[in-house]
């Protein structure tokens, strides 16, 4: 990623991210990603502000682990 902070909207939901996330670094179809929040993959339905609110760090900044795979091995 170009960038390794993003401010985004507390209403946006876990699947707007990830699809502003694999527009930004140009993945592929036959490419997954997946989003890790304290080594858990979050439900794509949630808000960023429901889940910044279960699972930021006392810094005040939510930490968000990507890692993507290709689907066909």
């Amino acid at each position: 990623l170009d960038k390794n902070k993003y401010l985004v909207p507390s209403d946006l939901t876990v699947g707007q991210f990830y699809f502003l996330i694999r527009r930004r670094i140009q993945l592929r179809a036959e490419e997954a990603l997946f989003f890790f929040v304290d080594d858990t993959i979050p439900p794509t339905s949630v808000t960023m502000g429901a889940l910044f609110d279960e699972h930021h760090d006392t810094d005040g900044f939510l930490y968000i682990a990507y890692s993507d795979e290709s689907v066909y091995g």
